[in-house]
C-alpha cells in the first residue's frame, strides 16, 4: 500500500480501526474501546462506536452499525475496506465481505499516515474532558 490519502478517491476506500490506544473508562459502562470508520481519500471519520472492552471484537450488530454508518454519510459503501492485521475484526470483516467490499488486512504501520491524527485529536480531546 502507498503511503497518503491522494491514492485514493473519496468513498473508494474505508479504514475501521481503534480510535483510542488504552480503553475509554466509563463510570456506569466500565472501559469501553471506541471503533471508528474513516474515509480513506479525506481522513474523515464516518462515524464511531463504543464497543465494551471485555469484547474481543465489535459484535455483528455493531459491525454493522458501522458499515451503516458510513453508508449514511456516503449514501454508497466503498470498494476496499482497510483493517490493521492485528486488530480483532472478523465479524466485522465477514459483514464487509457479504456487502461485496473487498476487505484487506494491513499491518497498522502501514495505515497510520491516515489514523495518527485522528487517534492524536481523540486522546487529546479525552484529556481536555478529564481535567474539566
Amino acid at each position: 500500500m502507498k503511503p497518503g490519502p491522494e491514492q485514493f478517491a473519496v468513498n473508494e476506500a474505508w479504514i475501521v480501526f481503534q480510535l483510542n490506544r488504552k480503553p475509554i473508562l466509563t463510570e456506569q459502562d466500565g472501559p469501553h474501546n471506541c471503533f471508528a470508520v474513516m474515509d480513506a481519500a479525506s481522513c474523515f471519520i464516518l462515524g464511531i462506536e463504543l464497543i465494551p472492552a471485555m469484547n474481543a471484537e465489535p459484535s455483528v450488530q455493531e459491525a454493522r452499525t458501522l458499515l451503516n454508518m458510513g453508508r449514511k454519510h456516503k449514501q454508497d459503501l466503498p470498494e476496499i475496506l482497510f483493517i490493521p492485521q492485528k486488530q480483532v475484526a472478523n465479524i466485522l470483516a465477514r459483514e464487509a465481505t457479504q456487502r461485496g467490499i473487498e476487505v484487506r488486512r494491513v499491518p497498522e504501520k502501514d495505515l497510520s499516515v491516515f489514523i495518527r491524527d485522528a487517534r492524536d485529536g481523540f486522546e487529546d480531546h479525552l484529556a481536555a474532558r478529564s481535567d474539566a
